[in-house]
């Protein structure tokens, strides 16, 4: 099972409610394209229908060593509330800025601007090629198996047009399922072969009868 990442614009918002800071914003964003340089990518509108999101956390940076907020079950007594829509998926969590430093530094800087990228952590059950006969094909996510973690991320290794260098093996995971897909569509017969093979067959039966 091979856990990869993603990063999208988070269109965070904030506010405080009694002692916690709630932050709001979007980790994963469906039908948004992104250039991985040798491909596109692109995380269709039904890829999130049968995601598990039994237990996610909230981080910064995917540091799983500190967790600011979680969603278990997404029940009412979680510190964090996620749900799937149309455009992808969405986050409210309350962080505990009156009694955590980490937390109330994570709110000033979501609220400042200076962090405003999501990432989230998950597995791929299913996906399609686009063009690939073409330089720059475009790989389609068509589902989501499990979404584990959602950061805030200061340096994203993916964005809405580009990715960095850091997530190096994702990126050749990629690259060697496009080498795969292609070799699989050079090894299989075009729609002329295809025609020629019917045409021989049905004149073999018509001669032999």
């Amino acid at each position: 099972m091979e856990i990869v990442k993603r990063a999208f614009d988070a269109a965070f918002e904030t506010r405080e409610e009694d002692s916690s800071g709630i932050v709001t914003g979007r980790p994963v964003v469906l039908n948004s394209r992104t250039d991985l340089g040798f491909c596109d990518e692109v995380i269709d509108s039904g890829a999130l229908q049968k995601t598990d999101l039994r237990d996610v956390r909230l981080c910064l940076n995917h540091d799983t060593s500190y967790v600011y907020a979680r969603s278990r079950q997404n029940n009412g007594s979680s510190t964090m509330q996620i749900m799937t829509d149309s455009l992808g998926l969405t986050f409210t969590a309350g962080l505990d800025i009156q009694n955590s430093p980490k937390a109330q530094d994570l709110y000033s800087a979501i609220k400042r601007g200076d962090i405003d990228k999501m990432s989230f952590m998950f597995t791929i059950d299913g996906y399609e090629w686009e063009n690939l006969k073409s330089d720059h094909p475009t790989r389609h996510i068509t589902s989501i198996g499990t979404i584990f973690e959602i950061s805030a991320v200061t340096f994203p290794a993916y964005d809405s047009t580009s990715i960095s260098a850091r997530d190096a093996s994702a990126l050749e995971s990629v690259k060697r399922e496009l080498e795969k897909a292609r070799a699989s569509l050079r090894e299989a017969p075009d729609g002329a072969d295809v025609e020629l093979a019917k045409a021989k067959y049905f004149f073999m039966r018509r001669k032999n009868k």
